[in-house]
């Protein structure tokens, strides 16, 4: 099976780093911004006075007919929430960030997942688990090696995740990037039975673990977006897009982690 993957110069890659600069920059911005008793709409209408501001294009807003300007999902809601009056956000609730900016006709797009206030007002089981669900992605960007089989990358997050007895969700995956926002190649969070491409310098990957306290089976509500846990367990997403190295991936979306565990008192 020939393989699809763009291959990116260093011009193209310095393109992609940038639009990568801008999407964490927002994505951190939002992060701060995020406090008991604002909704989601207020955040929504947050990320886009800062995309205004970056003057970049929006790689979520209208894709596919998505209404919002990041996908924002709270506790059971997976991926690809929408912004609402009606959700308030609670000391104690963890939320998903999701943000893509174009810049230059090139696209980025990263992730996170964090407590809502004080984190020691999230449970230990809710820390654990976006602590686990970061860690995992860190080993997937290390497996993303020059010439290394894409199946490393995926079977790292698998291998971490599953020791802890946590669900690893498998309707969504991560993917290649670049000047769509979606891209060749797909990239599961678990080892998959069909042909991935072995590794090489110059690709561009969204590696995106998404993890649950139990179901690994999402339901998709109403609104035709908001992906839910089907038992309705906390789940918890983290990305960043990458290029391939020669002994890892180089962080396209750099940002601090959220909280090394050993800072959250949790055992690993």
């Amino acid at each position: 099976m020939a393989d699809r993957t763009p291959i990116r110069n260093p011009n193209e890659i310095n393109k992609l780093r940038k639009a990568g600069e801008v999407s964490a920059r927002i994505l951190m911005e939002t992060q701060a911004f995020i406090k008991p008793g604002i909704s989601t709409k207020d955040v929504d209408n947050y990320a886009a006075e800062l995309f205004a501001r970056e003057k970049c294009g929006n790689a979520f807003l209208g894709y596919a007919g998505y209404p919002g300007h990041l996908c924002i999902s709270v506790n059971e809601e997976v991926v690809h929430g929408i912004g609402s009056s009606k959700r308030i956000l609670n000391e104690g609730d963890i939320v998903s960030l999701d943000v893509g900016a174009i810049v230059d006709g090139w696209y980025g797009d990263n992730a996170l997942t964090m407590c809502v206030g004080s984190p020691d007002k999230c449970s230990e089981e809710a820390r654990r688990l976006m602590a686990v669900t970061e860690e995992s992605l860190f080993r997937a960007i290390a497996e993303a090696k020059q010439g290394a089989p894409l199946v490393d990358v995926c079977g790292a997050v698998e291998d971490y995740v599953k020791s802890f007895g946590f669900g690893i969700v498998r309707d969504f995956v991560g993917h290649g990037v670049g000047r769509k926002l979606h891209e060749e190649p797909q990239i599961p969070n678990y080892r998959p039975n069909y042909h991935l491409p072995r590794l090489k310098r110059g690709m561009i990957l969204a590696i995106e673990p998404m993890v649950t306290l139990g179901s690994a089976r999402v339901k998709v509500l109403a609104d035709d977006w908001t992906a839910i846990s089907a038992d309705g367990s906390w789940a918890a997403h983290f990305e960043h897009m990458i290029t391939v190295g020669t002994h890892g991936g180089e962080i396209l979306t750099e940002r601090p982690r959220i909280a090394l565990p050993e800072q959250l008192n949790i055992t690993l």
